[in-house]
C-alpha cells in the first residue's frame, strides 16, 4: 500500500469515527428527549373519547388494503368510529376489495379523476374529496401500509385530548422483508432519528416541523383551520408541509414515538423503495442541493468507509504486510462496533432489529445513491413517479 493511499484511509476513517460518534451522540439526545405512547387507557378515558374518523387514501393497493383495513376495524369496537376508504383511481383490484368487507363503520368512495391543470400530486386529491363527507371531531390520515394495534386509536386521542395536540404524530415499527428494506430501511431511519430534534418539533418557538405521514391524528377544527390537504395540493412531501402550517398557525404539533401503536411496511421491492425514496428526499429538503449532498457525503463516511477501509486494509495485510495495515484494521473494527451500537441505539426509534447490521457498508451506498438519484429526479423530471402516476406534470 502507497503512502498516499495509506493516508487517504487513516484520513477517511479517522473522519468516520469522528462523524459516528457525533451521530450516535444526536441519536441519543433525540431519544432522551421523545415521548412514547402505547395503547394502553384507563376505562374513564374510554368513555370520555370522542368520535374519531380513520381515513385512508388508497392507489393500487390490493396487496395491503384488506389487512389495514381490518386492523383499523379490530383496533377498536367504538361505534363513535368511522374509516373511511378512497380508492384513487386504482387500476388494480383495491376498490372490489375494500367493498367486499363487511362492517357498518366501514365507508368506501370511488374518487374522482384530478381536476386538470390543478397540479394534485401524491394523495392530496383523495383526501380532499373525502373529508367534506366524514364526521367526527378528530380526522386520522393512515396509509394502506399501516396496521393498527388494538387499543392505538383511541390511546392516540386521549394523548391528543391530554396534551391538547391539533396535530398527534409519531414513528411506528418499521417491518422489513426483503434485502433492499434491510439494507436502505434502518440507514434512513436513523438518519431522521439524528435530523429531527424531537424537542425542536414539539416547541411552539421552533421553527422546526415535521410530521410522520403513515399516522397523522388531526383536531379536525385545526385541519380545517390549516385548509387541509387541499393547502398542500401540489406538495410531494404533504406530511411535512402539514406538519409545519400547523405550527405556521400557532397550533400545537406533538411528535413521538410509537413501536407498540402500529406497524408499517412502506416498501416491498427494491424498485418500490428506490421510487419511494427518491420521489420525496430532495423535495423533503425544500430542494437544498448542499444539504443534500451532505447527507450523502456523511451515509457514506458513517456507514461505508469503515467496511471499505477493513476489507482495502486486510487485502493489502495478505498481499506485502505493513505494520501500518493493523492501525487501519484496529481504527476500521471500532467504527464497525459503533456502528453495531448505532443500529441497536436505531432499534429504540424505529424499532428494526440489528439484523444483518454487517451489511451496512452497501447500505451506505445504496441510501447515498437514493438521494443522488432523488436530486436528479426531481430537478430534470425524468422517472419522477410514484406508482407510475407522473409527479412533474
Amino acid at each position: 500500500m502507497g503512502s498516499a493511499v495509506f493516508f487517504l484511509l487513516l484520513f477517511a476513517l479517522i473522519g468516520s469515527l469522528i462523524a459516528l460518534r457525533t451521530f450516535i451522540d444526536h441519536l441519543h439526545r433525540h431519544l432522551a428527549e421523545a415521548e412514547q405512547i402505547s395503547p394502553v387507557l384507563s376505562d374513564q378515558e374510554r368513555l370520555d373519547l370522542p368520535s374519531v374518523a380513520v381515513v385512508i387514501p388508497a392507489y393500487n393497493e390490493a396487496e395491503n388494503i384488506q389487512d389495514c383495513v381490518n386492523a383499523v376495524l379490530k383496533s377498536s369496537d367504538s361505534e363513535r368510529l368511522e374509516v373511511w376508504v378512497v380508492d384513487d383511481q386504482s387500476s388494480d383490484e383495491t376498490l372490489t376489495i375494500v367493498q367486499a368487507i363487511p362492517d357498518p363503520r366501514l365507508k368506501v368512495l370511488a374518487g374522482k379523476p384530478r381536476p386538470a391543470g390543478e397540479g394534485w400530486v401524491g394523495k392530496n386529491w383523495a383526501c380532499a374529496q373525502v373529508t367534506p363527507l366524514v364526521t367526527g371531531e378528530f380526522l386520522l390520515f393512515i396509509d394502506a401500509d399501516v396496521q393498527i394495534k388494538r387499543g392505538a386509536i383511541e390511546t392516540a386521542v386521549a394523548v391528543a385530548q391530554r396534551e391538547q395536540a391539533d396535530l398527534l404524530t409519531f414513528w411506528m415499527t418499521i417491518v422489513c422483508g426483503g434485502w433492499g428494506e434491510w439494507l436502505a430501511q434502518p440507514i434512513i431511519a436513523s438518519l431522521f432519528a439524528a435530523g429531527y430534534s424531537f424537542a425542536e418539533v414539539c416547541d411552539p418557538n421552533s421553527e422546526a416541523a415535521f410530521a410522520v405521514g403513515p399516522f397523522m391524528l388531526f383536531r379536525r377544527s385545526a385541519y380545517e383551520q390549516i385548509g387541509g390537504h387541499r393547502s398542500v395540493a401540489r406538495e410531494v412531501v404533504e406530511d411535512v408541509q402539514l406538519g409545519r402550517r400547523i405550527k405556521q398557525h400557532g397550533l400545537k404539533l406533538w411528535y413521538g414515538l410509537g413501536s407498540d401503536m402500529a406497524d408499517v411496511r412502506m416498501y416491498r421491492s427494491i424498485g418500490a423503495l428506490w421510487e419511494g425514496w427518491t420521489k420525496n428526499w430532495y423535495i423533503g429538503t425544500h430542494r437544498n442541493l448542499r444539504l443534500i449532498l451532505y447527507i450523502a457525503f456523511v451515509t457514506v463516511l458513517v456507514f461505508t468507509v469503515p467496511w471499505l477501509g477493513l476489507t482495502i486494509a486486510l487485502i493489502n495485510l495478505f498481499g506485502s504486510f505493513n505494520g501500518w495495515d493493523s492501525s487501519l484494521i484496529m481504527l476500521a473494527l471500532i467504527a464497525i462496533v459503533l456502528q453495531y451500537d448505532l443500529r441497536r441505539l436505531n432499534q429504540k426509534f424505529s424499532n428494526i432489529p440489528p439484523r444483518y447490521w454487517w451489511l451496512s457498508g452497501i447500505g451506505g451506498v445504496l441510501v447515498s445513491a437514493i438521494a443522488i438519484a432523488s436530486i436528479i429526479k426531481t430537478e430534470t423530471g425524468w422517472g419522477w413517479t410514484w406508482r407510475g402516476r407522473n409527479l412533474s406534470s
